[in-house]
């Protein structure tokens, strides 16, 4: 495989302009080993097969027995042959040449070839990768199962830029709520943050949440290092995995290594609505997604006293409209009152963000307590059992729903004019905010009065609970 220029050599993706960053130091024995593997031969067979695949070539030699392959084969390292399997026709074999042996290997098509996970365009292509991860996992087997106890990751490249960038801002961590006591017969004690009647417009300081990398196996074009322990990707395709958030690239197994300290990058994502909720707060560097802040900015300015606020719906049509806006413009998006003066596609819009995200703002992994705090009869126990499902969720989620239920204690201050109390807004925001893990429709169902329940006691108690 030729060697690209340098510029290709890192594809990091933290520096100002994410192609061009490139860590001082690479390792090079993996790459070396690459170039030093064996090219793959093919052995063509003589004859025309009328049995052969149409998506084999002249290495397709028919239904021959494995010495007959290793016949063939003997004395060429990187050779290679394809041949139907004597022990079960119908199925193929690939025969393969490395170290002094024949190797042979169940082939498959789906459309692409392949013996294991990855999946290649042509035999050759196969071969060829195949002969590199021999190659290397044979001659520095003890190298590769040390690589990753030096990392460079903590000293250069991604970790100290990240580190760089993070000292230059406003950063907050949400300071742990203490753990309230329920007792019966006796005032409960409010929470150290004070209760909030309105919610503030003025400057908030953004939050530095901790989130884990969205890696995806990825095929890189040219030599690639690991940006974990600084050794070559090797392989043909798949050498490795790029987290689609930040586009770290690393090895599959030091990508298990890597801290939770990603750093969304703007440009890679891609929309507003249905992005996760971390991912995109970090992205965006604020404490929450600026749907909500908007929305709820909006509907606090112009639409508290508004009959059947958040139970009414708006236009659907009008309601995609500031999805797309929020989508293509950020928090550039227009919905004042001039764009859309009809306050209920707001609230429609905000309620369809919520409905959207991947995981729920009230988590798949803490939906089972909080669905069984709902079904404690002592009212202070279960107080007690909800404040302690909040504190299990992630940063950005428990952030998002105390700002939300703030919002919605607000709402309810205007019952007498938008007839909304807390049990018709749990009604509303329960299969919002809550979804069970398996989506079973029937579990929803049973769910749906808990789910109501959990949100009006989250709107009733806010001022305690959070």
């Amino acid at each position: 495989m030729a060697a690209s220029s340098n510029s290709s050599l890192s594809g990091s993706s933290v520096s100002s302009d994410p192609e061009d960053y490139q860590p001082p130091i690479w390792k090079s024995y993996l790459y070396q080993l690459q170039q030093e593997a064996p090219r793959p031969k093919r052995i063509t067979c003589p004859q025309e097969m009328e049995s052969r695949p149409k998506y084999y070539g002249r290495e397709f030699h028919g239904l021959i027995s494995r010495e007959r392959a290793d016949e063939l084969l003997a004395g060429t390292e990187g050779a290679y042959l394809i041949r139907e399997s004597q022990r079960q026709p119908g199925t193929y074999t690939l025969a393969l040449r490395f170290g002094g042996q024949t190797l042979n290997y169940r082939l498959f098509y789906d459309g692409k070839h392949f013996v294991g996970e990855k999946r290649f365009e042509s035999v050759h292509d196969l071969v060829t990768d195949g002969l590199i991860t021999l190659y290397i996992e044979t001659k520095a087997a003890e190298y590769i199962a040390k690589m990753t106890t030096n990392p460079i990751y903590q000293h250069l490249g991604y970790t100290s830029l990240l580190r760089d960038k993070i000292t230059h801002r406003l950063n907050r961590t949400r300071s742990e709520p203490k753990k309230v006591t329920f007792q019966q017969d006796e005032k409960i004690s409010p929470s150290p943050l004070s209760r909030r009647t309105t919610i503030k417009d003025g400057p908030e300081k953004h939050c530095n949440y901790e989130k884990i990398h969205n890696f995806k196996v990825h095929t890189f074009r040219g030599p690639h290092w690991c940006e974990y322990c600084a050794n070559f990707m090797w392989g043909l395709i798949a050498q490795g995995v790029r987290c689609s958030d930040c586009g770290l690239n690393v090895h599959k197994q030091c990508s298990k290594l890597v801290p939770s300290d990603c750093q969304p990058d703007l440009r890679r994502i891609k929309k507003v609505f249905s992005c996760d909720l971390t991912t995109l707060v970090k992205a965006h560097n604020t404490p929450r997604p600026m749907v909500l802040d908007m929305c709820i900015k909006e509907i606090e300015h112009r639409g508290l006293k508004s009959e059947g606020l958040y139970r009414v719906s708006g236009f659907t049509e009008h309601i995609e409209d500031v999805r797309l806006a929020f989508d293509r413009d950020g928090d550039k998006a227009d919905i004042s009152g001039n764009i859309y003066p009809d306050i209920n596609i707001i609230a429609g819009a905000l309620k369809l963000y919520l409905r959207d995200l991947p995981i729920p703002v009230i988590t798949y992994d803490v939906y089972s307590k909080f669905i069984q705090a709902a079904k404690i009869t002592d009212p202070d126990s279960r107080l007690e059992a909800v404040h302690d499902g909040l504190l299990q969720l992630p940063p950005a989620h428990y952030e998002t729903l105390r700002y939300l239920m703030t919002h919605l204690k607000r709402v309810t201050m205007y019952e007498k004019d938008n007839y909304m109390n807390s049990e018709n807004l749990g009604i509303v925001f329960g299969p919002t905010l809550m979804r069970p893990p398996d989506q079973n429709t029937l579990t929803t169902l049973n769910d749906m009065r808990y789910q109501k329940l959990i949100v009006q006691l989250l709107i009733e108690q806010e001022d305690i609970l959070f």
